[in-house]
């Protein structure tokens, strides 16, 4: 936010330099990020002056330039070539001289000697759209007779400077947000510095109603939405340019002057942080001015010509026959304030900020207005803003204030109060601060002191400090006017006992896998948790039902919840196959959420709903591509499954624990759960199915993995890193040739010998699959090795037979295997 250095002033007698003032507001949370020299106009005239043109003839090579002297004031007069069609000998000019630079919107242009169709030409004479003085580009600017011949045109202008301080305003401190409130901050930051400082608030003592004539009616329907409504009515306006005054006060914050009454408006927002809006009283149809909200459906054309579908949760301010403004938001094309405006209606209002800020975000609009409200504006200022706004309007535009005046305010907002103790003050400041000291800091702030007791005080905080309504808030408070630099460190260390967490344990584990997948050649992806609605209309393993649904949509492509990180991945692997990046491994880390109507119960609102942090993993493309020691090589399902394994036995997962199995649905064409022997489902990983692949663009095999981060903290919870010296004694191989059924995967067997011993099976690999020739229809042939190892002592054969009898006979009695 751009506060004036001399606007400043107004509201606050002070003797800080403007680097002192942005060093102050940042000390006590107003942090200023920058100071910048500005003037009135931009570029501040500079280089131009008055002249005289003292000959003007025709161009020879054109029909519509003139070659001019010009007298600047300089030793030689200038010739320069001219186009405007009103030129003439004896003209008191503007005279932009080389070097010059113009400003026009972001663009600079410098003034350069130059030759225009062979003529040389030092110099322009300029219109007043070229330097920043208006809209005009009829013709060059012409001045008085008296005009003096080589004054600087900013002395000629009155051009004045002035400092901008780049106010940077966070959320809660929505009182901040004009020049006064920044002053009454300031004057709190003098006061306990011991500077000088008196601040004063404009007087509306002028305020009269002149005119008893009824006037405007307000009719407020829904009081949530609109806590405050307030308004006069102001007949016999002229709708004409601003004063000078009042232009240049808004062209310094970088506000473009439109017309006396608007600027007002803009003007009583900048200074009080209050919206105001001026309706056109004759476009009022009714003569009643009501807040409502409008049937959903409704059309409505805001002031940008864009025509707008509400919902019956935009409030609307409307006259008897239709909507004319969102109230808080966006004024309305048919009902603002013209040049042929003679009569208005002002508006100064409260809205509620929820409403406020969910009808913005519906229809993408960020005003100063919405800006304000979204953050809390304090009800009692309404009548204050809308006295000053009518006063300055008659002030600048004439006209008389009729009927009236217009304040609906059914629940009046008191003053919030707070217990404060002192032991609390010091606890939470780290230094004991003398009681008088809290209680000039509370007076500066003025939060009014209403009993007090050795203990502490009981305090009432202004309406309009919206953020401080505890106590914390209120030591916060004092904390940043005494002085966060005043607060000195102790001598002595202080410290506490502190354990880690499953949280901190979590995280620990997060990055440790996330370095080991970096070392594998992955790269981290981020997605959106919000997602397309229509990724999971046609899925049965995420239904559409089970999305949870936003409310207000930033748009139609983010209006869910994620069930799944699949389509972000995918969406990433299509951006990176799009740029020629074929060859791809990805992970994420993010939330999934999901729906389900049956957890519904009454009074928990949240029982239907449920959240997951899962890892995603994606892999497609090239294991190996372009290299002289090996083969190119696709990636392949089995490699996916390879690092999936790697993560289990990092993270410290019983692989004799965990079952893969054969899984169906429709993300996966080919798919693989992963289990534990207690039915807990850590996560599942696959072949993408194709048509999913197709939505996004991909041509190629896409494999896809999504582990529970949570289920697998649980899995892991219990164990322990220990270390043993490699064992002494060898290990022993045994291989076994089984023929099975074509259906029954490898795991089976697996699981079936870990079972049959678990002390001295320390592996099971397969190292061959043959189907086909030679063998039973719906048969398969599988070649395991066993790998026995005793940590105390060698095995002998008595006991490696022992062992591989009993894990054949399983074998044989539970999946019908046979020896070839």
């Amino acid at each position: 936010m751009n506060i004036s250095y001399n606007w400043l002033k107004d509201y606050l007698s002070f003797d800080l330099q403007p680097e002192e003032v942005a060093a102050a507001l940042t000390s006590i949370g107003l942090e200023t990020g920058g100071v910048e020299e500005v003037q009135t106009i931009k570029g501040g005239l500079e280089g131009l002056f008055i002249g005289e043109v003292l000959t003007c003839e025709e161009h020879p090579n054109s029909d519509h330039l003139h070659i001019t002297t010009v007298n600047v004031g300089g030793e030689e007069p200038l010739q320069i070539v001219c186009g405007a069609p009103n030129v003439a000998a004896g003209q008191k000019v503007v005279v932009a001289v080389n070097g010059t630079k113009l400003y026009k919107d972001d663009e600079v242009f410098t003034i350069k000697r130059s030759k225009i169709r062979g003529v040389e030409s030092n110099g322009m004479i300029c219109a007043e759209d070229e330097i920043g003085l208006g809209n005009d580009h009829a013709g060059i600017i012409v001045l008085p007779a008296e005009a003096t011949v080589g004054m600087p045109a900013k002395a000629y202008y009155n051009i004045q400077s002035d400092y901008v301080l780049e106010v940077d305003i966070t959320p809660n401190r929505v009182d901040g947000t004009s020049h006064f409130g920044v002053a009454r901050d300031l004057a709190a930051y003098l006061k306990q510095n011991g500077k000088p400082g008196e601040l004063k608030r404009p007087s509306v003592d002028a305020f009269k109603v002149e005119d008893a004539s009824p006037a405007i009616e307000v009719i407020v329907e829904d009081t949530e939405a609109c806590p405050r409504y307030s308004g006069v009515s102001i007949k016999g306006v002229t709708v004409k340019e601003s004063p000078e005054w009042l232009q240049n006060r808004l062209n310094l914050i970088g506000l473009r002057p439109i017309n006396n009454i608007v600027d007002v408006t803009n003007f009583v927002l900048h200074e009080m942080g209050q919206p105001l809006h001026a309706f056109d009283y004759n476009k009022i149809k009714g003569g009643k001015v009501i807040v409502k909200t409008m049937p959903a459906g409704t059309k409505f054309v805001t002031l940008d010509e864009a025509e707008r579908t509400l919902t019956d949760r935009d409030l609307m301010i409307c006259n008897t026959e239709e909507a004319m403004c969102i109230g808080g938001v966006f004024g309305g094309l048919d009902s603002g304030v013209t040049e042929s405006t003679t009569d208005i209606f002002l508006e100064s209002a409260n809205f509620n900020p929820s409403w406020v800020r969910k009808t913005a975000r519906r229809f993408g609009l960020n005003t100063d207005s919405s800006f304000r409200f979204e953050r809390g504006l304090d009800a009692n200022n309404t009548m204050y803003s809308l006295k000053r706004a009518a006063l300055l309007i008659k002030e600048v535009a004439g006209g008389t204030i009729t009927g009236e005046v217009q304040d609906i305010y059914p629940k009046v907002v008191e003053p919030y109060t707070v217990e404060l103790s002192y032991q609390k003050v010091n606890s939470l400041i780290g230094k004991e601060i003398p009681t008088e000291t809290v209680k000039n800091i509370l007076d500066s702030l003025e939060i009014k002191i209403v009993s007090e007791t050795p203990e502490g005080l009981t305090l009432h905080v202004p309406v309009y400090r919206i953020d401080v309504q505890r106590d914390v808030d209120v030591i916060e408070d004092i904390l940043r006017i005494y002085g966060y630099n005043n607060v000195e460190f102790d001598d002595n260390v202080k410290s506490n006992l502190s354990y880690k967490t499953q949280t901190d344990r979590g995280y620990e584990l997060q990055n440790l896998i996330s370095e080991q997948l970096c070392g594998n050649g992955f790269h981290e992806i981020m997605n959106n948790s919000f997602t397309p609605f229509s990724h999971y209309e046609e899925l049965t393993t995420y239904p559409a039902s089970h999305c949870v649904m936003l409310e207000n949509p930033l748009s139609i492509d983010l209006n869910a919840m994620r069930q799944t990180l699949l389509f972000g991945g995918l969406q990433s692997i299509e951006y990176n196959i799009k740029r020629k990046n074929v060859n791809i491994r990805f992970f994420e880390f993010g939330n999934c959420y999901n729906f389900n109507a049956d957890n519904k119960k009454e009074g928990e609102i949240l029982a239907a709903y449920s959240e997951d942090y899962r890892l995603g993993l994606w892999v497609c493309g090239n294991r190996v591509e372009n290299n002289w020691a090996h083969p190119n090589e696709k990636s392949s399902v089995y490699e996916l499954k390879a690092y999936i394994e790697n993560i289990l036995v990092r993270l410290g997962v019983n692989m004799k624990k965990v079952i893969f199995g054969n899984l169906t649905n429709d993300i996966y064409s080919t798919g693989v759960s992963i289990t534990t022997a207690s039915g807990r489902q850590l996560g599942t990983f696959g072949i993408v199915q194709k048509k999913l692949c197709k939505k996004f663009d991909i041509d190629t095999e896409v494999y896809f993995a999504e582990l529970s981060w949570e289920l697998l903290m649980k899995e892991t919870r219990k164990h322990k890193v220990i270390f043993s010296e490699i064992s002494k004694f060898p290990a022993v191989k045994r291989d076994l040739a089984l023929l099975l059924d074509k259906n029954i995967p490898f795991a089976e067997i697996r699981k079936i010998a870990n079972e049959s011993e678990r002390k001295l099976l320390k592996d099971v690999t397969l190292f061959d699959v043959y189907e086909g020739k030679n063998l039973p229809a719906g048969k398969k042939s599988y070649a395991v090795s066993f790998y026995l190892q005793d940590e105390e002592k060698t095995l002998n054969d008595k006991q490696i037979d022992a062992i591989m009898k009993k894990i054949q006979t399983n074998l044989e009695q539970k999946l019908g295997a046979s020896l070839r």
